[in-house]
């Protein structure tokens, strides 16, 4: 019977489990190795560059020697990840990271990139990370935008906080509530946060109007003005819910309701001059609309 001949063994799945096993500890050596390897170059370049800086340079060339050196071994940006990112203007961004694709990774400070990011209107914190060999991570953390603010005629938004995030494309954003006058930002959120808690009251609010920056009209979608007292809105706004609903009063023909005072109400059918508690003519609340 005439003998076969064995093809040899010469694929990995043949060979003996003990070869497999040398070769798969051979490679775990092999790659730290290598890290090793690729980073005492790094600061033997890196070293290199900082003795041959002029006595007396500053950190900014000494970045720039050493991002220039690692260039050389192909440590240049390759991506640029950015997270969080919604509303910042991407071009904006862009420019304050202050990097670009195949720049030097060491050329630049992580510290002024963040620095520089923190300065856009939208950016309330950033992080920048630089992942060698070849990535930069921002990461960002933008402002809410909680209302919209009618100053002099221009609108703007802004925060919780009171802070300007942006004063372009506020159209995009005129769900927001409106917030009329000098202080408006400073002082709105216990009023927003008292109407949003108060919905059927809310709904029927155009804009809110501050008054020598220590009080608010509330501008109604019926017209009308409702002067809230100094301090105590919450109060005020609970006492008109219930005028409400007890007597519609919100959709009766006036054109202002005095709330200032607390034992007492003051009620201003349309036709009929606005004035104080005094009797004194007051003018009606500026025009708040939202923008379009």
């Amino acid at each position: 019977m005439p003998r076969v001949a064995k093809s040899p063994r010469n694929s990995v799945q043949d060979r003996p489990a003990k070869w497999r096993l040398m070769l798969r500890r051979q490679r775990r050596l092999v790659r730290p190795a290598a890290w090793v390897l690729f980073s005492s170059f790094v600061v033997l370049v890196c070293v290199a560059a900082i003795r041959s800086a002029a006595p007396g340079g500053t950190l900014a060339t000494m970045r720039e020697r050493i991002g220039g050196a690692t260039a050389v071994a192909g440590m240049r940006v390759a991506n640029i990840v950015i997270e969080g990112r919604a509303n910042t203007p991407e071009a904006l961004l862009r420019a304050a990271v202050g990097v670009s694709k195949g720049d030097p990774i060491l050329g630049f400070s992580v510290e002024e990139a963040r620095a520089r990011i923190e300065t856009l209107t939208w950016v309330e914190h950033a992080t920048v990370e630089r992942r060698l060999p070849d990535t930069i991570v921002v990461f960002l953390q933008e402002r809410r935008p909680f209302a919209i603010w009618q100053n002099q005629g221009k609108f703007v938004l802004i925060d919780r906080a009171g802070q300007v995030v942006a004063n372009q494309d506020v159209a995009s954003f005129r769900k927001l509530p409106l917030v009329v006058g000098p202080g408006a930002p400073a002082a709105a959120a216990v009023l927003l946060d008292a109407l949003t808690d108060r919905p059927a009251l809310a709904a029927r609010v155009v804009g809110a109007v501050r008054v020598g920056e220590r009080r608010w009209n509330l501008r109604m979608n019926n017209g009308a003005d409702v002067m809230l007292p100094e301090g105590h809105e919450t109060a005020a706004l609970d006492r008109l819910a219930q005028l409400q609903q007890e007597h519609a009063l919100l959709d009766r023909p006036v054109t202002s309701i005095d709330m200032r005072l607390p034992d007492r109400l003051v009620v201003r059918p349309k036709n009929e001059p606005h004035t104080d508690t005094a009797g004194t003519p007051v003018p009606p609340s500026p025009p708040a609309k939202k923008p379009t």
